[in-house]
């Protein structure tokens, strides 16, 4: 395992939505190790590596609100724009007077994580490129502040504040709780059949344990 980092995030709201409720979105009770590395992968993101999510320790209690919040019921169709690019005449603009309509959403309120993670080296990375060169740049862009874009816990609305983690004991809460069947990762391996990864989470003692967790496909 190569060294790993310690990044503290928080925000007022998360939504880490549940796939099981689609029409109301309800949020999972802990950030989930894809949106986490997400998070990561928005300050620092390189084709040579490829990050993974170890633990995340909730520093903040665990509460709820809910929200009403406007969102797109349309997309533009992929065959739209290859039918365009043909030269045929279809629609390619979405019209949010037309498109918007307002669900209820339970978010998480007043969050606050530190996420270990760690990466590793994959096969794009070019000859100059070593772990230590790659840790470097990424403890040096989470201690300036620096994105490529603005993390954010869930949805883009959700921005997220970040920084490095100050050392020491991390005061996570203290409770313990069976989170479920949570989601893991997406598998990419299959561009043509994308499949949501999961595995049964457990919050102990404020600590959620991913690193070395079964995964169910």
């Amino acid at each position: 395992m190569s060294q790993g980092i310690q990044l503290e995030v928080w925000g007022p709201y998360a939504l880490f939505t549940r796939p099981e409720l689609k029409v109301e979105r309800a949020s999972y009770d802990v950030m989930t190790p894809s949106a986490a590395r997400g998070l990561v992968e928005a300050i620092y993101f390189h084709p040579g590596l490829r990050w993974h999510i170890d633990r995340i320790h909730v520093l903040n209690p665990i509460a709820f609100t809910n929200l009403r919040r406007n969102e797109v019921k349309d997309k533009v169709l992929a065959s739209n724009v290859r039918s365009v690019m043909m030269g045929a005449a279809k629609p390619l603009a979405i019209y949010t007077g037309e498109s918007i309509q307002q669900r209820a959403s339970m978010l998480l309120t007043n969050v606050r994580y530190v996420i270990e993670a760690h990466f590793t080296m994959t096969d794009r990375a070019n000859p100059t490129d070593n772990e230590g060169k790659f840790i470097d740049i990424a403890r040096r862009r989470i201690s300036s502040g620096k994105c490529f874009h603005q993390p954010c816990f869930g949805c883009r609305e959700f921005p997220a504040s970040f920084g490095t983690w100050a050392g020491g004991p991390i005061p996570a809460i203290d409770e313990t709780r069976d989170l479920g069947l949570m989601l893991y990762d997406m598998d990419y391996s299959n561009p043509r059949d994308i499949r949501p990864l999961f595995f049964r989470a457990r919050l102990e003692k404020g600590v959620l344990e991913v690193a070395g967790q079964e995964v169910l496909r």
